[in-house]
């Protein structure tokens, strides 16, 4: 059987997003516009639109990586408030769905990818789809890509129990980091904004999703 991912994805648009309070043009606009069937191994191509996070490697084990759920991507991408003008970091690209959304909304977007394989899938997907504005950097994700920043725009793509100090300092003033900190149902989407060199985070919403490998907390030595 033929699978219609255009029409996947309007009703991924229509059922996921916008019932979401995902009212974002630019961003709907872009989720509408980019084939999600292809950041997905051929084995799953056919849950690409479903409402939960998809398995991209390992298997499901403690490194494992996830194509994160449509609707918490995008409400976190709200939250950050992206224009056309901005300069984005991806923590974390995967194998380029973020990238090539947010390609269609910002000025230039440096995605970073730890995992070999992964960033090879997405350099030569989004090279396929003619993002040009998307770097492929290669690099450990914790200590994200100094030589690029700062940025207006921080995507951390997957839960972290730390948020290391060297993304904050990435930052550009006035720039927006957005994240999920913490994990299950203690989890939660904070954004970060820095004035003056100074960061600061507030708690925006409710959010379960996959962990990033690496950003775990390390446990405080105690008497």
């Amino acid at each position: 059987m033929t699978v219609d991912f255009t029409e996947l994805r309007v009703k991924m648009v229509d059922g996921q997003l916008r019932t979401t309070d995902v009212t974002s043009h630019s961003l709907l606009g872009a989720m509408l516009s980019v084939p999600r069937e292809l950041f997905v191994p051929d084995v799953r191509k056919a849950l690409a639109y479903i409402d939960d996070d998809i398995l991209l490697s390992g298997e499901g084990g403690s490194e494992a990586r996830y194509l994160m759920e449509p609707a918490p991507f995008a409400k976190l991408v709200q939250l950050g408030e992206v224009g056309v003008g901005d300069k984005v970091l991806i923590v974390g690209a995967g194998t380029g769905y973020s990238a090539a959304v947010l390609s269609r909304m910002a000025g230039s977007v440096v995605a970073l990818e730890g995992d070999a394989a992964l960033a090879d899938k997405a350099q030569a997907t989004l090279a396929g789809l003619g993002c040009d504005n998307v770097t492929i950097v290669r690099g450990p994700l914790t200590a994200g890509h100094k030589d690029g920043a700062p940025y207006n725009f921080i995507l951390v793509e997957g839960s972290v129990g730390e948020l290391p100090e060297a993304l904050l300092k990435q930052l550009a003033d006035e720039g927006r980091l957005v994240v999920v900190e913490g994990r299950g149902a203690a989890a939660a989407a904070r954004i970060y904004t820095k004035a003056e060199g100074i960061a600061t985070g507030r708690r925006a919403f409710n959010a379960a999703v996959k962990p990033l490998p690496g950003f775990e907390r390390v446990p405080a030595f105690e008497f």
